[in-house]
């Protein structure tokens, strides 16, 4: 994989399409090397920027991954084309074919509990040769508990719905204990189990996702203003970058 970067608002996202991406990552899955993923939206974006910590561990990750087209619109304004959104949700479902076929192992960190009893259901049912090292809700006091467990299990694949920045500060206080993929999928759970619905093809096709959870959760209007915010720091780079 050609490792491509396009910085924007002094965040470099990896530009290279959604197959080269999962490809690079099975291959460190196999060679057991540690790799921590980030998969951004403008809000992420936006949110680390007001919060330096944050943004220490997002840039500390080892791929950060436009999961929103708002960031594909960016990286346009400034000239860069990038080929696809890679989303959470589509590598979670990559990764969980792959692991099912090649008796990889995983562990499952995050959502309600009742998403996570529903999601115990799935994954038994399509992927019965994964092997499951641990489900857990996110519903927890004592995180050091749950990366203990997470440690000695040394599953292959830790995936981390917490929601954003939850899920990073996680990540990133505990994956240099353990050689294997982290990576946090925010309401990816909530998807799989069926407990929410994704846009159907054509939104998604479009890369209007985003309007389809606008009308179906109208409490998100909140958060969709990350995207005009973000749009206006970008161009404002475009701009300063296009004067130097």
């Amino acid at each position: 994989m050609k490792n491509n970067k396009t910085n924007i608002l002094g965040f470099n996202f990896l530009n290279t399409t959604f197959k080269d991406f999962l490809n690079n990552i099975k291959d460190r899955i196999n060679n057991k090397e540690n790799t921590f993923v980030v998969t951004a939206n403008p809000e992420i974006i936006t949110y680390a920027l007001d919060h330096p910590e944050y943004s220490k561990k997002v840039k500390a990750a080892n791929y950060l991954v436009p999961d929103g087209i708002g960031i594909l619109k960016g990286a346009k304004i400034l000239g860069d084309n990038m080929p696809e959104r890679i989303t959470g949700y589509d590598v979670l479902l990559d990764l969980l074919a792959w692991g099912n076929k090649n008796n990889k192992s995983a562990y499952f960190l995050g959502a309600k509990p009742e998403v996570i009893k529903d999601l115990e259901k799935i994954l038994m049912d399509k992927y019965s040769n994964l092997e499951i090292k641990g489900l857990q809700d996110g519903y927890f006091k004592n995180d050091e508990i749950i990366a203990k467990d997470i440690i000695n299990k040394k599953p292959d694949m830790v995936f981390v719905a917490l929601g954003f920045p939850k899920q990073e500060d996680f990540i990133f206080k505990y994956k240099n204990k353990l050689n294997s993929l982290w990576i946090g999928l925010g309401g990816s759970f909530d998807v799989l189990s069926g407990h929410t619905d994704r846009a159907p093809q054509f939104w998604i096709k479009h890369n209007i996702e985003w309007l389809y959870r606008l009308i179906k959760q109208p409490s998100r209007f909140k958060r969709m203003l990350a995207l005009p915010k973000f749009i206006y720091l970008v161009k404002k780079q475009n701009k300063k970058s296009t004067h130097e």
